[in-house]
């Protein structure tokens, strides 16, 4: 049975109102009284009812986020650094999923309606998300790894063109010219500035970008193990493949031990997030470093900054820096010819 209010009044020999102004701290009471109603309501487990602290003070004590996926280790690391600072800051955490879907990204707004004090946004697609749904207008907002922005609201990006610009460079400094990437969903901010930093890398090298060396993913696993059978059907097999995340890299190198070539000899092969599991690969996977659960933690610091009014009224706009990590799946001798062409 839950524990009420009128328990706890019961219990401490106090009226249910002032019960009410010792746990919402609306209203001056007498310390000794007030001690002895929070160590009842201690003693008997009590837990404020969500939708009655909402009506009282208009707050919910809760916050939301809404993601691409819920699955995978990127998404992971992202939700615990949120979750640390939440149970930190006492809010309870509410979490959707877009699917990368504008429809179902709406239904999660409309789901977490007058159910939380704050939300984060990560959504990197640029699909038609509407920044004035009344979700997004009612409430403080936190937007990451996303083409969505507001003045009054805080943005935390990445380079993503830099970060994959510099992985693939590196692969052409290893003396690498034909590179194959397995790229990321097309309607994904992320994943096109992944794809034009590839681009810009090889041209700025002096190589051609060979577009039928530009294969289709959807940064998962499957779709990266996929991909190989196309790379190795090449007229001209390359001998690298930039992969649009680690997901994606894991993949193709399963394929890759399974056709029998090695890896970084025959086909040297990047990634790009660091996630927990890269360091682990065979062989260990050269990436470019995401703070995921360092962005979680800032998105959730600003979002309370907002809700308790301590941040100033103009949103913040944060670039966090990625990092090059490289391993042995992209360490191998160096080729002949190394180096820039020109």
């Amino acid at each position: 049975m839950r524990i009420t209010i009128r328990d706890v009044a019961r219990e401490a020999g106090v009226s249910i109102s002032t019960v009410s102004r010792v746990l919402n701290d609306t209203c001056f009471v007498e310390e000794g009284k007030r001690q002895r109603v929070k160590e009842t309501a201690e003693k008997l487990g009590y837990t404020a009812d969500p939708a009655a602290r909402s009506l009282l003070k208009k707050e919910t004590g809760g916050v939301g986020v809404i993601v691409p996926s819920v699955s995978g280790e990127y998404f992971s690391e992202f939700l615990t650094g949120i979750d640390l600072f939440t149970q930190e800051s006492g809010f309870y955490l509410l979490i959707s999923s877009s699917h990368r879907n504008t429809a179902e990204f709406e239904a999660a707004l409309n789901t977490m309606y007058r159910r939380i004090d704050g939300l984060i946004v990560m959504a990197p697609d640029q699909v038609g998300f509407n920044v004035n749904h009344r979700v997004l207008r009612s409430m403080p907002v936190v937007y990451v790894n996303s083409p969505i922005e507001s003045p009054m609201s805080d943005s935390i990006r990445l380079n993503h063109f830099d970060g994959f610009y510099n992985i693939t460079s590196h692969l052409i400094d290893m003396g690498h010219r034909r590179i194959a990437m397995i790229t990321g969903p097309a309607t994904a901010v992320d994943a096109q500035e992944r794809l034009r930093g590839y681009r810009q890398a090889l041209r700025d090298a002096g190589i051609d970008p060979e577009y039928t060396l530009e294969v289709g993913g959807n940064f998962t696993r499957e779709s990266g193990y996929h991909a190989v059978s196309t790379i190795l059907s090449s007229r001209k097999r390359p001998t690298a493949i930039a992969a649009a995340n680690d997901l994606s890299a894991m993949g193709a190198m399963s394929a890759l031990h399974e056709a029998g070539v090695r890896i970084p000899d025959e086909m040297a092969i990047t990634g790009f997030d660091d996630d927990p599991s890269a360091r682990y690969t065979t062989p260990p996977l050269s990436t470019v470093r995401v703070h995921t659960r360092d962005m979680g933690r800032m998105a959730i610091q600003y979002l309370v900054s907002r809700i308790r009014k301590v941040a100033d009224a103009d949103g913040r706009k944060v670039e966090l820096p990625l990092e090059l990590v490289l391993r042995s799946s992209s360490l191998g001798f160096r080729r002949e010819g190394t180096g820039r062409a020109g």
